[in-house]
């Protein structure tokens, strides 16, 4: 590559702040996660989770120490990761800047909790998907906010197949997935 091009290509793709990386790096759909403590529900608002492991079902996620939901998913050891589609955004954006210790988030944001077969927290009918989970390893959980739980039991709406799922990107900004790009015949598991 002559100079020129080097230097066409790098103005091309400007700096940007490193604080935005994420931006390009969000791991996957944005989540409700429910929890049920000391005889209360409630909900947050997760977009920082990761897939560890397919057998256990392994999920790595953030949740930070000092959220009211940290404390109710470490003490009671479980939670339901909730995957909602983009007809429940507004309540996403609304259930990420309130507190549970203040209101109860499924009334406020009319939102109706279902009982979950394994676990105690409740799933929340309006998702598309439910994955009920345990608290596997919480050794990370005060220093870092990291847990990882295992899911135990998932559900999912039969219709639409590709859901319109959040993808958050700083700044008050989502993406929106559902568009499918198949490469099957392609596929070749031992690269993973």
């Amino acid at each position: 590559m002559s100079a020129k091009a080097k230097n066409a290509a790098i103005k091309s793709r400007p700096d940007f702040p490193v604080a935005q990386a994420r931006r390009y790096l969000e791991p996957g759909p944005i989540v409700l996660v429910s929890s049920h403590h000391e005889g209360r529900d409630n909900i947050m608002t997760m977009g920082w989770h990761m897939v560890m492991e397919f057998t256990p079902s392994l999920v790595g996620c953030v949740i930070a120490p000092s959220s009211h939901s940290h404390r109710a998913i470490r003490e009671s050891g479980e939670c339901v990761i909730n995957i909602p589609t983009v007809a429940l955004v507004d309540k996403v954006v609304g259930i990420g800047n309130t507190s549970g210790a203040d209101i109860d988030k499924f009334e406020h944001f009319k939102l109706t909790p279902e009982p979950s077969r394994v676990v105690r927290a409740p799933r929340i009918a309006e998702s598309h998907a439910s994955l009920e989970c345990r608290v596997h390893d919480a050794s990370l959980a005060e220093r870092y906010g990291f847990f990882i739980l295992e899911v135990v039991r998932a559900c999912a709406a039969k219709a639409p197949q590709n859901p319109e799922t959040l993808h958050y990107q700083g700044d008050g900004r989502f993406m929106v997935a559902g568009k499918v790009i198949s490469r099957k015949g392609m596929f070749q598991p031992h690269m993973l």
